[in-house]
């Protein structure tokens, strides 16, 4: 983290990766006329892991960032299907005064690429085919930039910026470089996924998610889910999510899908020899604030960075475009403050904010999170839970975070008194006392 001699490229803010969290963070930066400089290590359009599956929370931020849903390459779902021990539920998305009553799916290979032309559109600054290689910090130990390699010839540049957005993914070199260590207490998934050919499924009007995956017939069921996505063009996104968990050997995360998959219909297509359109990509999921603080030194962390995907259920985007929305707000009003610690103070609003949001909800999420590791808790969900009607009209609120806080039904009033009754906690991650 040394200091170059090149000349810089400055900018108000500088946003460290494209996905999601940066391009929701530089559209609403750009928004409020910020020179916002987005560098992102790859070229668009990119392959990315996901599900592809987009819940109601998720079209919200999307119609916040005024992306044309109506366009080609999407496709509507009205609900969730769960499907467990031979028992199927079909429930429809609530509509509110927050959130739509439907979901959507689009490819990550352009989705990506379609909200950074939306920042782009609004007046950021992208690089793409630029890898950050380490923070510049100030003889404070602030970071006031970074050194990145541009380009296929790796042209290295220094950029610097006031604020640092790190929206890098769950690798989170900006965090790491600074210190900002994974909470290992905190929870972490695995997610494979791989598109399948299938005229039986692609245009269904539900996602669909199956419960009671077992490593091996007659064995307690994994911590987790699988799931068939409808793509609406002739493919469906198919994959499965687990919890992270100690176990004798590794887990064969792809005799799971195989075996799974072996249980679905005939009719759907999805055993034959040319169903399967593409490899079987996998990712590691940071879940329920597993990295800490969000606010150190000049940078925020933004999506995985910060470790936001949901406990619940595995779902990244819609947190990592409220997140980088956030800091995009918060990084605005401090910008209008003079450097010192007015100007730090408004900064330091962001990990509130964002603890304000969704601290109660992950820190229940991570304690579900925890249960779904031990078997008998499986078991009664797969068995109990997932098959009945009631029960999932309720839970499937709880999971997809589609609760309305005013004006909403009983059932909202009930999840949402359920989360207020968690006790907060500091944003802060807690530090050992010496010995």
């Amino acid at each position: 983290m040394t200091e170059s001699p090149l000349w810089p490229e400055t900018a108000d803010v500088i946003v460290v990766g494209a996905g999601p969290a940066g391009a929701s963070a530089a559209y609403h930066l750009a928004r409020h006329g910020r020179d916002v400089l987005v560098l992102e290590k790859a070229e668009f359009p990119r392959e990315k892991v996901c599900g592809d599956g987009l819940t109601p929370r998720a079209v919200h931020h999307l119609i916040r960032m005024g992306v044309d849903i109506e366009a080609p390459g999407w496709h509507r779902n009205r609900g969730v299907r769960f499907v467990s021990r031979g028992t199927t539920v079909e429930i429809d998305w609530p509509e509110s005064a927050r959130f739509p009553g439907f979901g959507l799916t689009r490819s990550r290979h352009d989705f990506d690429d379609l909200l950074a032309r939306r920042a782009v559109a609004a007046g950021a600054r992208l690089w793409t085919a630029t890898r950050v290689t380490e923070p510049v910090l100030d003889r404070a130990g602030r970071a006031r930039g970074v050194t990145a390699l541009v380009g296929a010839g790796r042209r290295p540049v220094v950029c610097e910026a006031p604020v640092i957005i790190a929206a890098d993914g769950v690798s989170a070199r900006m965090a790491v470089a600074l210190g900002v260590a994974r909470l290992p207490r905190r929870p972490m998934a695995t997610a494979i996924r791989q598109y399948y050919r299938s005229a039986a499924r692609h245009d269904d009007a539900f996602l669909d998610i199956w419960g009671d995956l077992r490593a091996r017939p007659g064995g307690p069921p994994l911590p987790g889910y699988g799931w068939i996505f409808p793509m609406g063009d002739g493919r469906v996104n198919v994959g499965l999510g687990l919890v992270n968990e100690a176990r004798p050997e590794p887990l064969d995360t792809r005799r799971v899908l195989a075996d799974w998959l072996a249980r679905t219909p005939g009719e759907w297509g999805l055993m034959a020899p040319d169903a399967p359109d593409g490899p079987v990509r996998g990712a590691a999921l940071p879940m329920g604030f597993n990295r800490l603080p969000h606010y150190t030194r000049g940078v925020l962390l933004a999506g995985d960075a910060g470790g936001m995907v949901s406990p619940w259920n595995g779902e990244g985007i819609p947190y990592a475009m409220e997140s980088g929305e956030v800091a995009a707000e918060i990084v605005n009003q401090a910008l209008a403050r003079p450097p010192g610690p007015w100007r730090e103070r408004v900064l330091q609003r962001y990990p509130a904010e964002m603890h304000r949001r969704l601290g109660r909800y992950y820190r229940l999420g991570n304690v579900w999170a925890g249960l779904l590791t031990r078997p008998p808790v499986t078991s009664f969900l797969s068995r109990r839970v997932v098959t009945s009607p009631a029960a999932m009209r309720y839970l499937v609120r709880l999971l997809a975070n589609v609760t309305d806080e005013a004006g909403g039904d009983a059932a909202d009033r009930v999840i949402n008194a359920l989360v207020r009754a968690v006790p907060a906690r500091s944003p802060r991650p807690r530090r050992s006392r010496p010995r």
